[in-house]
């Protein structure tokens, strides 16, 4: 009897009978190999990745969607090849079945497919990924092959066929074949005549053709198509295709070089040709010339942060590079005698040798490398770098066989070889027996920052850079006598916290001032001040007789102090709120003037172009015995000169271009006084117009303004610095006494003691104060919701700025800050309308648009005017048009109107000739009075809060006798609720200086403040 099988047993006899069975040998044989039988036999259904040429069509003028996105059925108007995922139907046809790139990844097994290869089609379309944005550019149906980027596409592609993924064409193009590899270049071929043709040529597994049916499947490959055969062959190209092989695609000409051109194309283009492009002649008939010898590469690579990095190779000319130390290696270089290379780093080394660096190491360092053949990398910073690129790098040009490649954006470097200025102040200690020195070096009208060049001097730099890239050598004469004045005075670690010099050294305070070429007025005015009598008063002077109209009350008081201020020769700043009559009190000034010392020099009036026309107006009804005129354009032929203008005026009125542009014209006058109107304009020290305004010779400088700060308090020692010039004559002691322990710690005590000083130079009345007779003002905010796309939109693009913003706020602001600004405007304008950051959403509606219109129907029904402010022009282009539309009589200004028909819009509103008033902010902020209107629409919230109150002071100002109504249009769940928070913070600043309010606070836009704005 056979004895009982055991279980091991049966199982192997189980294996044996199933292997000679034969029912299932593909599926074992494809456990032993790897490959995958058909799907269908495993009764799965098969899945293809379909090939399609396709084309885009444009829609007729009129239509708002977008280009169609159709097959193609001919080569000419191919734009793309796409591919999709299809299985095959039940017909043996390929079709898409409910497929798409979206919900294939998770059919699988669920429906009825291979699950390994629905995970494959969910793997290539992650490694395409999605363009910039998410939003497809052919909508989301095919994937786009022109546009895949990951070379991760051929290994894909091999693993498909692996998987038994099939690729399958379309009606057009049914064949897709996968081939090895690609060639695309110029293919060389010389005629009878000896003319030379290179045609652009693609080659696929050798088989080539023009390039005119041929497109680039990312920067790896390229597919070629064709209508005729119904094939398309797809191929890496090996190493990747460059930028110029990608420009051959689809259809380049062929360049045809004549015989008596071809020795000129050899020597001076074949070179640079073959750089960019593969040159292959098939038949033999072109030879290329033999390489030339081997040139000296310098890269220069500027950094961001201003060093300069330098690195020296070898270029063959024919895409072969050697380092430097290959010098002595004849193989590398094509034989060319090592003499012949060492000539070439000699005279390189010559034109080194003329270099010095501040450290002697540095410079030693950077000729060595050459001299002894090194591959070092050298870096050179700030004076340094400037120096060798604009100096040494010319020069390395001009030679023979040595070549000099910039890389990053290079600087605009140059030297500065005028000679220097000096000019050399003292002011008063808190310590007994001190003065605070100030030492200003100015350089072909720069301004040299002076603890930089001390600690250059001290350091014993040979030059110093300027924060506009230009540069000073310190070897010059006129820096050593300083330089050595400064040993005198002092150590680097003394000067640190601030230059003093002790009162017994009068001798040395004698050589500062002997080097020096021009003195501050800070001594004069401190001495015109020392000179007031302890008793000097206001004087309750009557109105002069000129004054055609009566001053009210508080008018008559800011006469008043400003005839002090005038009789003993000082200046100051008349700082009343908007619409309170400056111009009226300052026009009383000049008329007081002329009655009391007859007439002599003229006052001269400065303001923005604007406005000027206003002071004209202004002058001929408030003061019409005074004889005004103006200078509304620069010196020239066929107009009368400044100094002819003004010796026969009492009052010469001129804009801030104008002083700009004629700024010596005017400073070689003698004027009776100097008035900045809208004084804001020169708050930045740095400007032109600023400089401009300093180099007047007036007695008496008074600045008018409604907003002496509106970002920070150096604009208020900006304005200071003008007017009462030996207040706060040093701008660093201003910054470290009260600008930066206000702003930057809320220091209440330096607060406080600023205000004191600046309160007797410095007028200042609020509305609500001296005008009680004024309406009321009432204000509300509109908080306005977003449409639903508008929504997503904005969210989406608010990410992606809030992420690229947050990285660059852990650097320094200042340096980042043009960029800041950029994105902040992008999403204030998108908050407003999404067609002004893209045409294309131009049927995304205007929840901001739609909103105003809602108040504005009711606001034109009831018989009332409005104002409508916008900083954005082009949002106020929409509001223009849409008026225009539902054919509502309205005004329109912004900066590009000119001063005539800016006048005629005036006066049109003013007239009742429209009912709405369009402006920007920018333009019509201030010098317009505008009481016809009683409602003010501000569409565009930030964060200073000066310019919204100018704006709406155009309506409640003197004149009004309706109660103002003010709305601010917020987007919901923006950046602009954001601002309008912090629009209140900065606003106390300005409060806690000015009007004595507690609380103050930077009203500079910081990073944290920008952190804040973009915090969802």
């Amino acid at each position: 009897m056979p004895e009982p099988e055991s279980p091991a047993s049966g199982a192997r006899g189980a294996t044996v009978a199933a292997a000679t069975d034969g029912t299932d040998w593909r599926a074992r044989l494809e456990g032993l190999t790897g490959a995958r039988a058909d799907a269908a036999v495993a009764g799965e259904r098969p899945l293809g990745l379909q090939f399609e040429l396709r084309r885009r069509v444009l829609r007729r003028p009129g239509q708002f969607q977008g280009a169609r996105d159709e097959p193609a059925r001919r080569a000419a108007s191919v734009d793309r090849l796409g591919v999709r995922p299809v299985t095959r139907g039940s017909r043996g046809a390929w079709i898409k079945a409910g497929l798409t790139w979206q919900n294939i990844a998770y059919q699988g097994e669920s429906g009825g497919y291979d699950p390994a290869q629905a995970r494959w089609f969910a793997q290539f379309a992650a490694l395409k990924g999605s363009p910039a944005g998410g939003i497809p550019t052919w909508g989301s149906e095919l994937i786009t092959v022109d546009e895949y980027a990951s070379p991760l596409f051929w290994a894909l592609l091999a693993e498909a066929r692996r998987l038994g993924v099939h690729l399958v064409g379309a009606d057009a193009t049914p064949d897709v074949r996968l081939a090895a590899a690609a060639w695309v270049g110029l293919e060389a071929t010389v005629d009878a005549e000896g003319a030379l043709a290179l045609v652009p040529t693609v080659d696929v597994d050798g088989a080539a053709s023009t390039v005119e049916h041929a497109r680039a499947v990312g920067e790896h490959g390229v597919y070629r198509f064709d209508f005729d055969t119904g094939v398309i062959e797809l191929a890496p190209v090996a190493g990747g295709a460059t930028s110029a092989q990608l420009a051959l695609l689809g259809g380049a000409d062929v360049l045809h070089v004549p015989a008596a051109d071809l020795d000129e194309f050899l020597r001076a283009h074949h070179r640079v040709l073959a750089r960019t492009l593969p040159i292959r002649s098939s038949d033999g008939s072109f030879a290329p010339p033999p390489a030339p010898p081997a040139d000296l590469v310098l890269t220069a690579t500027h950094a961001p942060a201003g060093s300069l990095r330098l690195a020296w190779a070898w270029d063959h000319g024919d895409g072969r590079t050697s380092p430097l130390a290959a010098s002595v290696d004849p193989v590398r270089f094509d034989g060319e005698p090592v003499e012949a290379r060492a000539a070439v780093i000699a005279a390189a080394v010559g034109v080194l040798a003329g270099f010095e660096a501040d450290r002697d190491e540095t410079a030693e360092r950077v000729r060595a490398v050459l001299e002894h053949a090194r591959d070092d990398e050298v870096e050179l910073h700030d004076a340094d770098a400037a120096a060798f690129a604009d100096r040494v790098v010319p020069r390395l040009e001009a030679l023979g066989r040595v070549r000099v490649e910039v890389v990053g954006d290079p600087p605009d470097f140059r030297e500065l070889t005028d000679r220097p200025t000096f000019t050399v102040t003292t002011v008063e200690s808190r310590q007994a027996d001190w003065f605070d020195l100030g030492v200003l070096v100015t350089v072909a009208g720069r301004t040299v920052p002076f603890m930089p060049l001390f600690r250059a001097l001290s350091t014993g730099a040979r030059r110093l850079k300027l924060v506009d890239n230009s540069y000073l050598s310190l070897r010059r004469p006129e820096f050593d006598e300083l330089r050595e004045l400064l040993d005198e005075a002092g150590t680097l670690a003394e000067w640190e916290t601030g230059m003093r010099i002790h009162r017994s050294r009068a001798s040395l305070w004698a050589d500062f001032e002997d080097l020096a070429d021009a003195a501050e007025p800070a001594v004069s005015w401190r001495a015109t001040v020392a000179g007031l009598a302890d008793d000097a008063a206001v004087e309750p002077l009557p109105e002069p007789d000129g004054l055609a109209l009566p001053l009210r009350p508080y008018q008559l008081d800011g006469f008043r102090w400003l005839a002090f201020l005038w009789r003993h020769r000082l200046g100051g700043i008349l700082a009343d709120d908007m619409g309170l009559g400056k111009t009226a009190q300052t026009l009383a000034l000049v008329q007081h003037a002329v009655e009391a010392q007859g007439r002599g020099a003229p006052f001269l009036v400065v303001a923005p172009t604007s406005v000027a026309s206003n002071w004209v107006r202004e002058a001929a009804r408030f003061t019409p015995g005074l004889r005004a005129a103006s200078v509304a354009a620069t010196e020239g032929a066929g107009r009368p000169t400044i100094a002819e203008v003004a010796a026969d005026a009492d009052l010469v009125i001129t804009t801030y271009a104008v002083l700009r542009l004629d700024a010596d014209a005017f400073a070689a006058l003698e004027w009776g006084g100097l008035v900045l109107d809208e004084a804001q304009f020169v708050k930045n020290p740095a400007t032109k117009a600023h400089e401009a305004a300093r180099g007047i010779r007036a007695p008496f400088r008074l600045a008018v303004t409604g907003t002496p700060v509106e970002n920070h308090l150096g604009e208020l020692w900006a304005i200071l610095n003008l007017v009462a010039p030996g207040l706060f004559p040093s701008r660093r002691a201003f910054d470290e006494r009260f600008r930066r322990p206000i702003e930057e710690d809320g220091n209440a005590e330096r607060r406080d003691l600023l205000r004191r000083r600046i309160r007797p130079l410095m007028l200042r009345r609020t509305k609500e104060a001296v005008a009680p007779e004024l309406p009321p003002k009432q204000e509300q905010v509109l908080t306005v919701a977003l449409a639903p796309r508008h929504r997503r939109l904005y969210d989406a693009t608010l990410q992606r700025e809030r992420q690229k913003l947050l990285d660059l706020l852990d650097d320094d602001l200042d340096r980042q800050r043009f960029i800041v600004y950029r994105s902040l405007t992008l999403l204030r304008m998108l908050a407003l309308d999404a067609s002004l950051i893209d045409e294309r959403h131009a049927g995304m509606p205007s929840a901001k648009l739609d909103a105003l219109f809602e108040q504005l129907d009711d606001v034109l029904a009831e018989g009332h005017r409005a104002l409508v402010f916008s900083q954005f022009t082009s949002f106020l282009g929409r509001v223009a048009g849409r008026l225009e539309a539902e054919g509502v009589p309205y005004a329109y200004l912004d900066g590009a109107t000119p001063a005539r028909a800016r006048d005629e819009e005036v006066a049109r509103f003013r007239s009742g000739a429209a009912s709405v008033f369009c402006i920007s902010l920018k333009a019509g902020g201030f010098g317009l009075n505008l009481t016809e209107a009683d409602y003010v629409f501000l569409l565009d919230p930030w964060w200073n809060p000066a310019s919204e109150q100018q704006a709406v002071d155009r309506a409640h100002r003197i004149g009004q006798d309706r109660r103002v109504m003010v709305y601010r249009l917020v987007a919901e769940g923006t950046i602009e609720e954001k601002v309008m928070a912090l629009k209140a913070r900065k606003g106390e600043l300005v409060a806690s200086v000015l009007d004595g309010d507690p609380g103050a606070t930077d009203a500079a836009l910081s990073a944290a403040d920008v952190r804040e704005l973009l915090d969802g």
